[in-house]
C-alpha cells in the first residue's frame, strides 16, 4: 500500500500554523486510521440495532450535526497528529482525542443524525420526554450537578443544555453496548427517557430514513478564517463561562505564586496535585456526600482546569495538601448537591 505524503504544514511551528486559513490545510474526507475505526464501530452499532442509517462525515472547525442534514462534522484537529498537538496546546485538551472519547462523541452526534433522518422530534413521545425541540439554544446553560433527570455521558452535564442535546445524550447511552442503562439509571427520572428512547428506536427499526441529504455545512475546505482567529474565539467563549462555584472552593490551600518570586520547595502545581490524586479524591467525595461518581469526576475536572488556567499552586507538606484537596472536593460536592450551578457557554 502506498503511504500518503505528510503535508508540508506538519513541519510548521505553532506560530506558522496559526497564520494558516482553514482552507490552507487542504483537508478532505476523514481517512486517518483512528477515525476510520471509530466510524466503522459506530456504523456497526447502528446496524446491530437495525437502524438503517449510515451518516456521512466531513471536517469542520468543531463537532456538530446540522439541523436537516443527517451527517456529522468532525473537528479539523483530528485529521493529523500535528493538528492535535496544536489543539492540546491552545485548548488544553483534545475533544475526541482518544478511542473512548471519540466513540462517546460519535454516539452523541449520531443521536442528532437519527433525530434528523427519521424526523423524530415531530413525534409526541419526543416532546413529552425531552421538551420543545424549537426552544432557542441559550448562550449559556446552567448545569445542576444534583439532577437525576438526565443521563451522564459527555462532560459538563451536557444533556442539560437543550432538549435536542438531552435527546442526543440519551440516545448515546441507549446505543452504547455496555451501558447497562436499565440497572444504572434504575429509580431515576432519566430511566423514563431511556425507556422512551427504546420505544422510539423500535418504531423506526428496519425503516428507511425520510431525510437523506449528503450536504456538508461549513466544511474547512471553504473556511477563510485563520486558526489564530478560531482559537481566539474559543478563548473568549471559555472566559464567558461562570465558574464562581468552582473558584469559591479553591480559596483555601490554592494560590498563585507572587510575581518574580522563586518557587519555594514546598510549592507544587495544584492541577498536577489534583490530577495525581484524582481517583482517591473522587472516592472521598462519594464517601463523604451523596454525590455520584460522574458528578464527582466532573467537578474535580473543572477544578483541575481552573487551577491550570489561574496558575494556582498548593503549598505545605503532603498531608496538608491532601487535607486541602479533600476539603475542596467536599465543598464542591456539597455545593452541587445543594443545587448550586456551573454555567457553560455554548
Amino acid at each position: 500500500m502506498r503511504r500518503r505524503k505528510s503535508p508540508q504544514w506538519a513541519r510548521y511551528s505553532d506560530a506558522e500554523l496559526l497564520r494558516l486559513r482553514f482552507r490552507d490545510l487542504h483537508l478532505g474526507l476523514p481517512r486517518c486510521a483512528a477515525l476510520q475505526r471509530a466510524i466503522r464501530r459506530l456504523r456497526d452499532e447502528l446496524a446491530a440495532r437495525d437502524i438503517l442509517l449510515e451518516p456521512h462525515f466531513w471536517f469542520a472547525d468543531e463537532w456538530f450535526s446540522p439541523d436537516g442534514i443527517p451527517g456529522i462534522a468532525i473537528p479539523f484537529y483530528l485529521a493529523h497528529p500535528r493538528l492535535e498537538r496544536l489543539e492540546r496546546r491552545m485548548s488544553r485538551s483534545v475533544e475526541g482525542g482518544n478511542a473512548t472519547g471519540l466513540l462517546q462523541i460519535l454516539r452523541h452526534e449520531a443521536g442528532h443524525v437519527v433525530d434528523t433522518a427519521f424526523r423524530l422530534r415531530r413525534r409526541k413521545l419526543w416532546r413529552q420526554c425531552f421538551g420543545s425541540p424549537t426552544e432557542k439554544y441559550p448562550a449559556q446553560y446552567a448545569a445542576d450537578p444534583s439532577s437525576r433527570a438526565y443521563v451522564s455521558h459527555l462532560d459538563g452535564w451536557y444533556a442539560q443544555a437543550h432538549p435536542a442535546e438531552d435527546f442526543a445524550e440519551t440516545f448515546a447511552v441507549w446505543l452504547s453496548p455496555r451501558s447497562a442503562w436499565r440497572r444504572h439509571y434504575a429509580g431515576t427520572p432519566a430511566l423514563t427517557k431511556l425507556e422512551a428512547m427504546d420505544r422510539l428506536m423500535r418504531e423506526i427499526r428496519g425503516c428507511r430514513p425520510a431525510i437523506r441529504s449528503a450536504d456538508r455545512i461549513e466544511p474547512v475546505v471553504t473556511n477563510e478564517r485563520t486558526l489564530r482567529e478560531h482559537y481566539r474565539r474559543g478563548l473568549l467563549r471559555r472566559m464567558s463561562c461562570d465558574f464562581s462555584m468552582i473558584d469559591a472552593a479553591l480559596r483555601t490551600g490554592f494560590a498563585p505564586l507572587r510575581r518574580h518570586s522563586r518557587r519555594p520547595t514546598r510549592y507544587l502545581r495544584a492541577d498536577t496535585c489534583l490530577r495525581q490524586a484524582r481517583d482517591r479524591l473522587v472516592r472521598h467525595a462519594m464517601a463523604q456526600t451523596t454525590i455520584d461518581e460522574y458528578g464527582a469526576r466532573q467537578l474535580l475536572q473543572l477544578a483541575i482546569e481552573r487551577c491550570r488556567e489561574r496558575r494556582l499552586w498548593m503549598r505545605g507538606a503532603a498531608r496538608l495538601r491532601q487535607r486541602n484537596a479533600e476539603a475542596m472536593i467536599r465543598h464542591l460536592a456539597r455545593a452541587g448537591l445543594r443545587g448550586e450551578r456551573v454555567r457553560f457557554t455554548l
